[in-house]
């Protein structure tokens, strides 16, 4: 944890929502709440299984975590 008023341990959590927000949720109007539920769920997958992320070496999150247990196994 880091010290109060330091913002750095939120981070990586603000971005994802920002993510979320900005590529899926943008004026998107729900009719219910299971539909807002499965879009959500559709962008989880989207952002673990297909969505390159620059921070761990333009992989996915899967395929980035497989790596590493592959190496360490």
């Amino acid at each position: 944890m880091s010290r109060k008023g330091n913002c750095w341990d939120n981070a990586p959590t603000e971005r994802f929502f920002r993510s979320l927000k900005h590529e899926q949720l943008n004026d998107e109007k729900f009719k219910t709440n299971e539909a807002a539920k499965l879009s959500v769920i559709g962008y989880l997958a989207y952002y673990n299984g297909k969505r390159m992320h620059s921070k761990l070496g333009y992989q996915t999150p899967l395929d980035f975590e497989r790596e590493f247990y592959r190496k360490v196994a």
